[in-house]
């Protein structure tokens, strides 16, 4: 054995291998160095001159965009703080489907301010109480700072919704807002049903077609399929349509048989009679009136001549998301196989037809009367990667839309309102007694971020603009935030820049949660890997 050294204490407690990290230097700051690189990588990308970030995933696909809540999903982070911030990340995505980046941004901050804390002797249970009274605090004071009269909107106004829908899709898109958010307004306004709070973002879609530039974009009502028509019929105006699940073809006898045939008119008879069934059930789907089938699956090359022969226009639709929502463009019913239809289950549509966009083969259905229930935004860009940024710039906006239905109560824009949280909440801070006090100055010093970043985005003197800021809003201006492009100070409700009340509230309560969170662990206990042979990719996702 030789002299071989006993494990003692917890090492004598827990397998071998294992990682032990406990107390302030190991654990809590460690924790905290992870959670700020990660800020660090999100925070040069917030606001509207955010830089983009490349992300090359497992799988080799290219990610060029400044869309936070993409990046940390890419990312495939290990370290278990960090993932803290990421969760938060994704709850802010899920739940209002814009602000991600503030959240992890917001909470890095937290993060960095209480390292400092813990570095002057504070104890983590101090700060994090002290941050639980600010964000109570902060709640309270960001519904003071709610615009007088936006508690009521009209959905359907075209104006009011951009109003409130700019900020999100110009931190994604700058420059274009005005051109996209015509057109998100535009795509949702038609989709948005009686009771606006039953929104459905997937009723949005957008088609992405290479070549041409934004402004060739379009709103389209009803949708665009990326396949060409299957037969020679290329359009039909005001049809019924039949859809068929299971694919428009003879169908095969579940069970093997052998037919034993005789003589050549045996053989002659054989084949007809499988003709004649296909004709029965195309002529039986004529004859209820439908003009368009569209298939799920495969269709057979007899079933499409007979379809010919009856004038019928034949569309399939490979992908089951995509039939569901041209079920609810064309109201109609999907049948399983191919039988005679109900005239209940048929849908109908204005139009049915193939056009070329840029080269691409695609297929236009239009339904203007019905209930409206998809439309689809008809995006134009020179690029794959510019293509997706714009359909997240898209993404984000009829997000927008669907949290305004919730509640529409809107906040100044461009920095103001984290400004002026700063300042209230600094000065409830000087009020408190006990070690609190620091945690709060700290958490209102954290705000200063957001105006710090925008500016240091902007290639502008983050000090100067921060220090001017403070001085119009302590004379009593708390509209007053950054504008960008000109690089100063001014009343940002002349700009018309304004943010939802409820992203804000949500991406600073998670932020503050996750914060919280990552403080109140003080020990990391890793048990050694499991060993067998390592699966990195989850199954069916192979190198290439």
């Amino acid at each position: 054995m030789g002299f071989s050294m006993q494990p003692y204490g917890i090492q004598s407690m827990l397998k071998e291998g294992h990682k032990h990290l406990s107390g302030l230097e190991e654990a809590v700051i460690k924790n905290i160095d992870a959670c700020k690189q990660l800020s660090d990588i999100t925070r040069t990308s917030l606001g509207p001159n955010g830089m983009n970030k490349m992300v090359i995933n497992h799988i080799n696909k290219l990610f060029v965009t400044n869309d936070a809540a993409t990046i940390v999903n890419e990312l495939e982070i290990q370290h278990p703080a960090a993932k803290i911030l990421v969760l938060a990340g994704k709850a802010q995505q899920e739940e209002i489907g814009d602000g991600a980046n503030l959240t992890i941004s917001f909470a890095g901050e937290l993060l960095q301010n209480a390292e400092e804390l813990i570095r002057m002797g504070l104890h983590p249970s101090e700060i994090i109480s002290g941050y639980n009274k600010a964000i109570s605090k902060t709640i309270e004071l960001l519904g003071d700072l709610v615009e007088k009269g936006s508690e009521t909107m009209d959905v359907r106004n075209k104006e009011q919704v951009i109003t409130r829908m700019k900020a999100a899709v110009a931190s994604k898109q700058f420059g274009q807002e005005d051109v996209l958010c015509s057109l998100i307004a535009d795509a949702c306004i038609q989709v948005c049903p009686k009771n606006p709070a039953n929104f459905n973002v997937d009723n949005v879609q957008v088609a992405k077609l290479l070549g041409g530039g934004l402004h060739n974009s379009t709103v389209v009502r009803g949708m665009v399929l990326k396949t060409d028509a299957v037969g020679s019929i290329k359009r039909m105006e005001k049809a019924k349509v039949a859809v068929f699940v299971g694919g428009v073809d003879t169908s095969a006898t579940e069970t093997k048989g052998t037919v034993l045939i005789h003589s050549a008119e045996q053989l002659e008879n054989y084949a007809k009679t499988e003709e004649a069934k296909v004709e029965e059930l195309i002529k039986g789907v004529a004859e209820s009136g439908a003009k368009v089938i569209v298939s799920g699956a495969a269709v057979g090359e007899m079933a499409l001549h007979f379809c010919e022969r009856y004038k019928i226009m034949v569309l399939k639709i490979s992908s089951k998301f995509e039939l569901r929502r041209f079920c609810r463009t064309s109201g109609a019913v999907a049948m399983l196989k191919l039988t005679h239809p109900n005239p209940d289950d048929l849908g109908y549509v204005d139009s049915v037809s193939v056009e070329e966009i840029g080269g691409i083969r695609v297929t236009v259905v239009k339904n203007e009367e019905g209930g409206n229930s998809v439309s689809t935004v008809v995006l134009r860009g020179s690029t794959d990667s510019i293509l997706d940024d714009l359909e997240r710039a898209v993404d984000d906006g009829v997000n927008t839309y669907k949290a305004m239905c919730k509640d529409s109560r809107m906040i100044p824009g461009g920095a103001a309102t984290e400004i002026e949280l700063a300042r209230r909440v600094k000065e409830i801070g000087f009020k408190e007694t006990g070690l609190d006090q620091y945690a709060i100055a700290k958490f209102a010093e954290s705000f200063e971020m957001v105006p710090k970043t925008l500016a240091e985005n902007a290639g502008l003197n983050a000090m100067e603009i921060i220090s001017s800021l403070y001085a119009e809003h302590a004379n009593g201006n708390s509209k007053v935030g950054i504008d960008l492009e000109e690089g100063i100070c001014k009343d940002v409700s002349t700009m018309n820049i304004w943010d939802l009340y409820i992203t804000k509230f949500f991406a600073l309560k998670y932020a503050a949660d996750a914060a919280c969170t990552v403080l109140r662990v003080d020990t990391i206990i890793m048990a050694k890997p499991a060993g067998g042979p390592r699966r990195e990719q989850p199954a069916g996702m192979d190198e290439d």
